[in-house]
């Protein structure tokens, strides 16, 4: 069983009194009724003139009444009866401080000192937020993680003040590891991974840069605010003592100066900014102001809650009843003494048919204000159940602007961004602007989701839903001309859809660039292959011969052969001189080529037939049988570039 318990108690004290106040004001008015009576009419007539008078049912009216009075203050005090379990889930951005805790925080440069400067302005940085997230990483010579983040702003004020330089034992200054530990705590987020680093810049390690790089590379952004003066001031040896300062090896004081330039490096190494702390911790809110509270807030879960059942409806309810049934009875003597509509006073009439309208809709239970299936799926992250309840809703009432607001904004949650899309079209025929506004933001967001998706397969499509998205989204910024809040969330949409619409027109320029020129590249070179071959007959002539000679197989003849045979003379045979060749001519008639020799080109039937057989004797072909195949080939290939060699030395033909 769970006990009952009243969230404002305080109003259970204040009802108690107001109760004994009203029932001692009855007692006195029917004290004073009494004693108006005796003034009126002698004692003996008093029962007679009274005698239709109920003192039970006035008594029964005025406990009634006052019972009434009391379960009203009862549900003022807010009973509770039982508990549910429900995830809380709230819009926010995450914010991780790194706040320096080393000595050179105790310099006075600032006052009262630079740590409690920053402090201050800590708290008042927290006291702007409204459900973001913030941590607290105090970072020295390391770095540790002293309150995660949480919208609990009251614990991590109490962290805050619990914060001093002996809280990390390690001294010096390493804005690296602070850098690396913050990447850690964001790393499972995904949400805006947002580090501010309250510090007076003196890096004792150097390795500041290569975590910002490193930072920027995991989408950290980095702020930076400068605790300190560039002048400097020396450094105390403790909180406490004023007049003992911190000493280097050598004996000298040592002087902490803010080292802005340091500071501005990490910051615009992630895409950050630089500014000082100032007097009155001014640069806290400078960078909310300026960049932080421009982001886009997102959800982010927390764990599931319990949360008490309210029950006040009961006693409201109750007080209702008991205030019906004490309209009704009449304090007369009759039958029952009620007020019902069937009595023949018309006001009477009326009364009754007032009291029994309210105990009809007592009935039918107390009006609660509770929430539509629709909004408690999609409240429960069940957002295919809420989008299919109100397509439903939407089958009796299409043309409902707020219907379909809430089946497009589930439809987006499911990722369903079709449907989305033609519920944020329809929902913007309405003549309320703010409904009208929150449909035109939306819609953009769905049209650069759906502009997303068809990236990789139709760019040009994307392009077009871009800019409708833009669109969408500067009609929204119109209607919510004086909402900084929505306004700078719609702004800050405008620059991430611009930025990458104008990044991919860019890549389809060059795309088609490189397409167009490929293509004019293609044309060049098959203008010039085909003027090639129509400017140079010759080389491609000789192309052909060196190819025909291939596959003849035969030699091509020496310079001095062809000049030979050009004169008309044949070659000189090895071991012979050239008298002796010359001595061994003989007139060869002209043939003509591709036919056979005539029988009117006789020669000597001896000399033929001793030639010829000396000729087969050594292995070789008959005259005629070489003129034959001779004519052959010349058929064939129509112009003959070899000259046949022999090493005969006898009869030798002098001209083919």
């Amino acid at each position: 069983m769970f006990p009952i318990h009243f969230a404002q108690p305080l109003w259970l004290l204040i009802g108690t009194g107001v109760c004994l106040m009203v029932s001692l004001f009855i007692r006195l008015t029917i004290v004073r009724r009494q004693q108006a009576l005796q003034h009126f009419a002698s004692a003996h007539l008093l029962p007679s003139l009274t005698s239709n008078v109920s003192p039970g049912s006035r008594f029964l009216k005025n406990i009634l009444f006052v019972l009434a009075l009391a379960c009203l203050f009862v549900a003022l005090a807010r009973p509770q009866y039982g508990h549910q379990w429900i995830e809380v889930s709230q819009k926010g951005i995450d914010i991780l401080i790194g706040f320096d805790v080393s000595k050179s925080m105790l310099a006075r440069d600032l006052t009262p000192n630079r740590m409690e400067r920053a402090k201050l302005a800590v708290r008042d940085f927290i006291s702007q937020l409204d459900g973001d997230r913030v941590g607290l990483l105090p970072f020295a010579g390391t770095a540790f993680l002293m309150c995660p983040l949480t919208t609990d702003y009251e614990a991590l004020t109490t962290s805050l003040d619990a914060m001093d330089v002996h809280v990390i034992p390690q001294g010096g200054t390493d804005i690296g590891a602070a850098i690396t530990k913050a990447a850690q705590v964001l790393q499972n987020e995904a949400n805006h991974k947002i580090l501010v680093l309250l510090t007076d810049g003196e890096d004792l390690r150097d390795n500041a840069l290569q975590a910002a790089i490193a930072a920027k590379d995991d989408k950290m952004t980095i702020f930076t605010i400068g605790v300190g003066t560039p002048q400097g001031e020396l450094i105390p040896a403790s909180e406490l003592d004023n007049t003992q300062f911190i000493k280097d090896k050598t004996g000298h004081f040592v002087t902490s100066k803010l080292d802005e330039t340091a500071l501005k490096t990490i910051a615009e190494t992630t895409g950050g900014m630089y500014v000082p702390l100032g007097n009155m911790g001014q640069g806290l809110a400078t960078i909310y102001q300026k960049r932080i509270a421009g982001l886009q807030p997102e959800e982010h879960k927390q764990r599931k809650r319990k949360i008490p059942i309210e029950r006040f409806a009961w006693p409201l309810g109750a007080a209702l009843v008991l205030l019906i049934i004490d309209f009704l009875i009449t304090g007369r003597k009759s039958s029952w003494a009620l007020r019902l509509p069937f009595i023949k006073t018309e006001g009477r009439r009326v009364k009754s048919a007032t009291a029994l309208l309210f105990l009809f809709l007592l009935c039918h239970g107390v009006p609660q204000a509770l929430a539509s299936a629709g909004e408690q799926f999609f409240a429960g992250k069940q957002f295919s159940k809420a989008e299919q309840f109100y397509k439903k809703q939407l089958k009796t009432r299409p043309d409902d602007p707020q219907l379909n607001y809430n089946l497009g904004t589930a439809a987006y949650k499911n990722k369903q961004y079709k449907v989305a899309d033609t519920a944020f079209t329809k929902a913007l025929h309405t003549d309320d602007l703010e409904l009208q506004q929150k449909s035109y933001y939306n819609h953009g967001n769905t049209l650069y989701k759906m502009g997303q998706a068809a990236k990789k397969t139709d760019p040009e499509q994307t392009a077009k839903l871009w800019q409708q998205s833009l669109d969408s989204y500067k009609a929204s910024q119109a209607l919510a001309a004086n909402d900084n809040d929505m306004n700078a969330a719609i702004q800050h949409n405008l620059e991430i859809v611009k930025r990458k619409l104008a990044l991919l027109k860019k890549q389809q320029q060059k795309k088609t660039n490189k397409n167009q020129q490929q293509k004019k590249n293609r044309q060049n070179t098959k203008k010039k292959n085909s003027s090639n071959h129509q400017n140079n007959p010759k080389e491609q002539a000789a192309k052909n011969k060196k190819t025909d000679k291939k596959q003849t197989g035969n030699k091509q003849p020496s310079s001095r052969q062809q000049k030979d045979h050009k004169n008309g003379a044949s070659p000189r045979q090895p071991g012979k001189t050239k008298q002796q060749n010359e001595g061994q001519k003989a007139p060869v008639p002209q043939k003509t080529p591709g036919k056979k020799q005539g029988k009117n080109q006789q020669t000597t039937p001896a000399a033929m037939n001793a030639r010829d057989l000396q000729r087969r004797q050594q292995g070789k072909m008959t005259r005629e049988e070489a003129e034959n195949m001779l004519n052959s080939l010349k058929g064939e290939q129509k112009e003959l570039t070899f000259i046949p060699q022999g090493d005969d030395t006898q009869n030798t033909e002098r001209d083919w």
